[in-house]
């Protein structure tokens, strides 16, 4: 009976990396490509002990969610995870496992939670991780990595989110990567109005920097991306120019600010390129915000004269106020956290004991029909009708008690009077504790 019932947490795990715990030199080499995520599902689950799993990949975090199977080892587990992580992307375990980080039950439904609010965001609070792990669990699921424990927990885990979100002020600021990029423009180009802006992608973070642009008077704005029909589609949302990525090179010394963000795995912009740009634009300063991992921008742009480049990681001191004006929202939104794990894993646990009572039920009426039926036949061959109904009595009642006791015998002989106690309760045994004090014992 313990086992049926265990807790379905119990056996949910999480290990990954994220923006405190790894460098984006670590993050971008253990990043996932949105088109090889399905494959990465499904070799996750052929060569781990996971039964079912979630890979979310973002430009802050690595994170493989993954369900235990029955008496798994936690810890083992964790371990495989962490070897595949690091051989799927051909690195060595031990250059990637300080930066690792491993949760396992309650505390890996938490970290959900928390990921999908945006507590554990770089920026707190901010609402494109919601976005981003709903589309990694709808990806999971399309691959058939998915099963009955992550249909169950990731719902409730989002409603939760959402619930954080809604019930407390930790969003209202509009504060995200993306605004910090822009925000960090608008302290260099005080004339936004006169100037350029050259974004690279299309993808929801150039989407959010289009919108911040605009809000801050940018003048003019140029979007570049692989295919020009989504770069126009963004474009037309913001009265801006669209191009192809093939084109940036030629355009680049028109722009001010260049804020990338692609899914590219190797760099769009090379030192070469860029220095070409600032002689033609006569040295004039260029502000470069590269928000990918893998990053979207040679690391020795940084070099070059009158060229500012920032990464995400650069981010951090231009959110800092930010994340002090929603700090004082934190630990309600803890509160809240922590209530929603509680009560997902109580509706878990009811859930659970639900279909241990209608397993119970159909294996005791499957009992009885057995039984009746060899009851009939017993009577059909003449036998005594009292004799009959004893030992129909006497046989089904031994074969519906028969789990119970030793389920209850196993509680004793492992001490655990309180679980002795709590079946007894359920069985009906009211004056049990009384008979156990007085001396009464199993046999």
């Amino acid at each position: 009976m313990r086992a049926l019932i265990a807790d379905m947490l119990n056996k949910l795990v999480v290990v990954g990396v994220n923006h405190d715990s790894a460098s984006v030199e670590l993050r971008e080499r253990i990043a996932f490509a949105p088109e090889k995520v399905h494959q990465s599902l499904s070799a996750l689950i052929r060569d781990t002990a996971v039964t079912e799993t979630v890979i979310l990949s973002t430009c802050n975090r690595t994170e493989l969610y993954g369900v235990l199977p029955e008496a798994a080892d936690a810890l083992a587990v964790s371990d495989q995870l962490s070897q595949w992580l690091a051989s799927h992307h051909q690195l060595d375990l031990n250059q990637i496992l300080p930066s690792i980080y491993r949760n396992h039950s309650v505390a890996a439904a938490s970290h959900l939670v928390r990921v999908a609010a945006g507590l554990n965001s770089m920026v707190l609070g901010e609402p494109q991780i919601f976005g981003q792990m709903k589309s990694a669990f709808a990806v999971a699921q399309e691959a058939g990595a998915v099963g009955f424990h992550l249909n169950l927990i990731f719902p409730e885990a989002f409603r939760i989110a959402k619930k954080v979100r809604t019930d407390t002020a930790i969003g209202e600021n509009p504060v995200s990567v993306a605004y910090a990029a822009v925000d960090l423009a608008r302290q260099i180009f005080r004339d936004m109005d006169r100037s350029t802006a050259l974004l690279l992608g299309a993808g929801e973070t150039i989407e959010l920097v289009a919108k911040h642009l605009r809000d801050a008077g940018l003048g003019k704005l140029v979007i570049a991306n692989r295919t020009l029909e989504r770069a126009q589609q963004l474009a037309s949302q913001f009265d801006a120019e669209a191009i192809l990525l093939a084109d940036v090179t030629e355009r680049l010394p028109e722009a001010d600010i260049v804020i990338s963000s692609t899914g590219s795995q190797l760099p769009i912009l090379g030192k070469g390129a860029v220095e070409e740009a600032i002689k033609t634009r006569r040295w004039r300063p260029v502000l470069m915000i590269d928000l990918a991992v893998p990053r979207d921008i040679e690391p020795q742009v940084a070099d070059i004269s009158d060229i500012y480049l920032y990464t995400v990681d650069d981010m951090r001191e231009v959110i800092e106020e930010n994340l002090r004006l929603r700090a004082s929202e934190a630990s309600k939104a803890d509160e809240i956290v922590s209530g929603g794990i509680q009560a997902l894993r109580e509706g878990l646990l009811e859930r659970q004991s639900a279909d241990v009572v209608k397993t119970y039920r159909d294996s005791a009426l499957a009992l009885q029909q057995a039984e009746l039926e060899k009851a009939l036949k017993m009577l059909e061959k003449g036998g005594d009708p009292g004799e009959v109904m004893s030992r129909l009595a006497r046989d089904l009642t031994n074969k519906l008690i028969h789990a119970p006791t030793a389920g209850l015998r196993q509680l004793a002989k492992e001490g655990g009077k309180s679980d002795v106690s709590k079946m007894a309760a359920v069985l009906g045994l009211t004056d049990f504790d009384e008979e156990r004090d007085e001396g009464t014992t199993l046999q």
